[in-house]
Parts: structure tokens; C-alpha cells; sequence
């Protein structure tokens, strides 16, 4: 399958015949009482939206739904500032004829990643630490989930492998503070590495990115704390003694720094204190980085509509070379 088009880029005019991951189908009727749908549609570089289909080419879009493919052909225009693409013919196409993972945005290769993570890992000493740890990282099933899942549906790192790009951030951010604020960098490191494990049972990356039933039921970071200890329980031996144990599901249970951000307490150590701050840091900065990076955010000059996944801020888009000279 050809490289998928540049959403982001696209001009005004230019006319579009490529296949889109269908990521939202809009159902809704105007105040005058008319029906329309718009579709949301994805490759791996980003979403346009369609213009609404009206009750004449309701036909054309009888029984799509989100996770379906579609051939698509037509015209991007603009509407009120914002693109969208004028849809002259739209077909959707058997799955498996495709490549679904090629319109699914990804971090690209992972190894580095995992080069960085599994260096970090082996500066673990302490034995029972490390031995807890390895109950997930040498395992090759966990591992090949782990380099595929995202790190959230539709907010930060919402790309394949996005939760080991994240972990790796975390990590790097996390070493830092624990060094300023002496807290214990390898019970920090087995924190980053466990904190987030919950999202492997909570999510679905199969041709969507999507929660799974008991993800929208229990959520990754009690999920996360349930595989841990099912994890130690089943192992022959405990690698760790209770108080431990204790120590490492609270990292996982209070990652979220906040009863009402999903965390079912609130960090009570050091070290759940650093980890909360790192999650949260990657978390962020990914999707400031994300909004600055879209023109779409930014319909009306240099301040962008409001961000839900940044607390409805509005954030501002200046740049100034700083008298530097040209490179």
C-alpha cells in the first residue's frame, strides 16, 4: 500500500482518491429538521472531517460505521475556516484487503525505545526490585504488546506504540526529579516501567483505537494493579515480601496524582510523588507539542480553540527568531 496522504498539508482545491480509516460517523439533524452525517476520516498523518452528507446522499453512507475502510474521492475545501473535504464518490472496502495498521498513526520503529528502557532497567540492583520488574519486561508476549499498544485513545501519544514512547519519556523525566528530590531512582525506574501496563488489557488497537469493555468498566490504572499482583501471585516464589508488594501497587494505584483524574489514592511517597509529576509532565508537553503542530487548532490566527485534553486552554502560537542569524 502507498504512503498515506498528508492530511495536515493538503491544500484548498486539491482533489483527494486514497483509502480512510473511518474514525467517527457524525448522525445529526439541523435546527431546520434535516438529517446529515459527517464523517471523521484517518490515515496515519492525521483527520479531515467530510462535508455533511444531506438527506439526498444519506444512501451514500448507509451503514458506515467507525473502524470501516472506505475508498474515497473528492475535494478539499473550507468552511468557516475549517477544511473539509467535498466527497464525490465514497465506497467502503473489505478489511482484509487492506493494510489497517498502515492508516493507524504510529511512532514508527520501536527499537530505540526499547534500547533506551532496557538500558535504564539494568541499572535496577536491588534483586527483588528487578525481579518484579522482569516478571512483565522479559516476558516476549508482554513486550510485543507493549511496543504496539497506545498510550491513550484519542489524547497524548494516541499513536502505535505511543505507551512505549510515553514510558520512555516518563522514565527520562522521572530520573531527573528523582535525583533532585533524593528519592529512590530505581523504585522511581520500576514505577515508570509498571505504572502504565493497565492500558494492554484497557485498550484495542485492532484496526481502532478503542477501549475494551472491561477498560471502559475498571480502567488501566486499577487493571494495571490487578495484573500486578495476579503477576506476583503467580509466580512460584514472590520476588518481593508484602510491604513491598504494597509499595509497588501504590506507584501503580496513585500515578494519576488526583482522586478525580482516576486515581484511587492519592501519592502518599516519595517516589509515587515523582512518578505522578513525570507521568503528567509527558502527558502534557505531548499534547501542547500536538496542538502546535496542527494548523486545524488554529482557525483564527495565533490563539487555538479550546483543548479539552488541556484543560480547555486556548494555546498561543507565537515565534520569534531571537535575533539569531540565518543558519
Amino acid at each position: 500500500m502507498p504512503r498515506p496522504l498528508d492530511i495536515p498539508s493538503l491544500p484548498i482545491g486539491h482533489r483527494v482518491q486514497d483509502q480512510f480509516l473511518i474514525l467517527d460517523v457524525d448522525r445529526r439533524t439541523s435546527t431546520e429538521g434535516s438529517p446529515f452525517t459527517v464523517l471523521t476520516l484517518g490515515n496515519g498523518s492525521g483527520t479531515i472531517d467530510t462535508e455533511p452528507f444531506w438527506l439526498d446522499r444519506q444512501p451514500m453512507v448507509a451503514g458506515v460505521h467507525r473502524g470501516h475502510v472506505a475508498q474515497v474521492i473528492g475535494e478539499v475545501e473550507t468552511y468557516r475556516d475549517r477544511r473539509q473535504l467535498k466527497v464525490s464518490s465514497f465506497q467502503v472496502i473489505p478489511k482484509e484487503t487492506v493494510d489497517v495498521r498502515a492508516l493507524l498513526p504510529s511512532v514508527g520503529a520501536v527499537e530505540r525505545y526499547w534500547e533506551t528502557l532496557d538500558g535504564w532497567r539494568a541499572e535496577i540492583s536491588k534483586p527483588r526490585l528487578r525481579r518484579a520488574v522482569d516478571l512483565f519486561y522479559e516476558d516476549p508476549d508482554f513486550r510485543r504488546d507493549y511496543e504496539q499498544c497506545p498510550a491513550s485513545i484519542k489524547g497524548h501519544h494516541a499513536r502505535l506504540g505511543g505507551l512505549l514512547q510515553h514510558t520512555t519519556e516518563v522514565a527520562a523525566i522521572a530520573r531527573t526529579i528523582a535525583r533532585a528530590s533524593g528519592a529512590d531512582t530505581q523504585l522511581v525506574m520500576a514505577g515508570v516501567l509498571l505504572h502504565d501496563i493497565g492500558k494492554l488489557e484497557s485498550y484495542r488497537w485492532d484496526g481502532l483505537f478503542d477501549y475494551t469493555p472491561v477498560g471502559r468498566l475498571v480502567g488501566h490504572v486499577v487493571l494495571g494493579t490487578l495484573m500486578l499482583d495476579r503477576r506476583l501471585n503467580e509466580t512460584p516464589s514472590s520476588p518481593c515480601t508484602d510491604v513491598e508488594r504494597s509499595i509497588l501497587l501504590h506507584l501503580v494505584l496513585s500515578h494519576h496524582g488526583r482522586l478525580e483524574f482516576g486515581s484511587p489514592v492519592l501519592p502518599l511517597t516519595l517516589e509515587a510523588e515523582v512518578l505522578h509529576w513525570a507521568d503528567n509532565a509527558s502527558a502534557k508537553t505531548a499534547s501542547v507539542a500536538q496542538v502546535l503542530a496542527d494548523p486545524a487548532s488554529f482557525p483564527e490566527g495565533p490563539v487555538s480553540n479550546r483543548q479539552w485534553m488541556l484543560d480547555g486552554r486556548r494555546l498561543v502560537n507565537l515565534e520569534s527568531d531571537w535575533g539569531s542569524e540565518p543558519a
